[in-house]
């Protein structure tokens, strides 16, 4: 049984992806349905598509969708949901699948948006990254951009290539080529582009519509592609910021993927989690951290590299912890001396999660040894020195060491 809905029995609720091109585009299979359902649902512009003679009832999605969901499928037998393209494609029929279970769906996918783009386009289809702003920020686009790469955009609704060619050109991308393609597979269909992402003015786009980006950095670019170790001057920071050569040894003990949480503990600028997110898209992770001005930091830092679907927490831990969902991985980067940090995070972790704490005073050093004895694990000391000015030459400066510790939960 899926989350959710847990008392519809065993009805089988069925999803017809329809496109622009109406009942002439559905197959036999989809059109067999949509006759026979008893309520078809869907929007005002999907009902239109349908021929006058079917003789099920016709409803509009109900507003908002996901709280009416359980109860729509609970209480209409012989459903219908109409929805745009395919279904299973940041569509209705992946929200259901995950509700109800495959075994409880019947799904007739059409041909996407992303699919028609990329055609349009003379785009290889797996190579195209695809994002979706319908229900993220247009900042979600940041992430996705790489100089060379393809990046298909779904849009919320007219105003949103406008606005991702704002979002762009600040960010240093602004010489970027941008494709608005419009009600793409029916008779109004419309293509404006490429232009460049500053030359994109707000126009009188179709809500329906997509943007094709071919990715061009400008010098003053803060990020670029997924590979953790962005500058430490990407992120706004008063100083307080795990530093990029020990992220990058984090995150490559973090190991994130599809779906998995992470802790950013003693957050800082939120570096470990904004890097976490951005190597790996379908993972979630929630920053924690103490004072106040530094969280709000780092919603910043996360919106302006392309990830503001970071949740942050203020407070400090481990009381900021309660009634947090329970870990894949955790990072501390500090405050390893709290008392009941380190064992809260280490009940809450997951089993087979891994934890990766650094420690730069003596006492919390001792604190990571102590649990080095008893979990085991693996302890790294990292001495690094950065090349700075002195006087009118140049020297080695050592940074504070930092001792990592690495360990998965059994």
């Amino acid at each position: 049984m899926g989350e959710g809905i847990e008392d519809a029995g065993q009805r089988v609720v069925t999803v017809v992806g329809i496109g622009e091109d109406g009942w002439d585009g559905l197959g036999a299979g989809a059109r067999a349905a949509v006759a026979g359902a008893r309520l078809i649902v869907g929007s005002a512009r999907q009902l239109a598509l349908l021929p006058a003679g079917l003789e099920a009832r016709r409803a509009p999605l109900p507003s908002p969708l996901l709280e009416q969901l359980d109860r729509l499928v609970r209480d209409e037998p012989g459903l219908c949901l109409l929805a745009s393209g395919d279904p299973m494609l940041h569509g209705i029929g992946a929200t259901l699948a995950r509700r109800l279970g495959p075994g409880r769906l019947r799904v007739f996918p059409g041909v996407s948006s992303v699919a028609l783009a990329c055609a349009r386009l003379g785009w290889p289809e797996h190579e195209a990254e695809v994002v979706s702003l319908v229900s993220q920020p247009p900042e979600a686009a940041l992430a996705a951009l790489r100089p060379g790469g393809r990046v298909v955009l779904l849009c919320r609704d007219r105003h949103t290539p406008g606005q991702v060619a704002r979002l762009l050109t600040a960010a240093g991308w602004g010489d970027s080529e941008l494709t608005v393609l419009e009600r793409l597979g029916g008779p109004a269909e419309r293509m404006t582009g490429p232009v460049r992402a500053a030359g994109l003015a707000d126009g009188d786009f179709a809500d329906l519509c997509v943007v094709g980006v071919r990715p061009r950095a400008g010098t003053d670019v803060r990020a670029a592609g997924r590979m953790p170790g962005l500058a430490d001057a990407a992120f706004d920071t008063d100083g307080q910021i795990t530093r990029r050569e020990l992220r990058v040894l984090a995150l490559a003990a973090l190991r994130p993927g599809p779906g998995e949480l992470l802790w950013d503990v003693g957050a800082g600028s939120g570096s470990v989690g904004i890097e976490w997110l951005r190597a790996e898209p379908l993972a979630r992770a929630i920053a924690v951290e103490a004072r106040a001005d530094r969280a709000e930091r780092v919603g910043r830092n996360a919106a302006a590299l392309g990830v503001p679907r970071l949740e942050v927490v203020t407070g400090p831990a481990p009381d900021a912890l309660a009634g947090l969902a329970a870990p894949d991985a955790v990072f501390i980067g500090g405050g390893l001396s709290a008392e009941g940090l380190l064992e809260t995070c280490w009940e809450r972790l997951r089993p087979g999660g891994r934890l990766v704490a650094h420690a730069v005073t003596v006492e919390s050093e001792a604190v990571l040894h102590r649990w080095h004895r008893a979990e085991g694990g693996q302890l790294v000391r990292a001495d690094l020195s950065y090349l700075e000015p002195l006087g009118g030459f140049t020297t080695w400066r050592p940074a504070l060491p930092v001792i990592q510790w690495q360990v998965t939960r059994p």
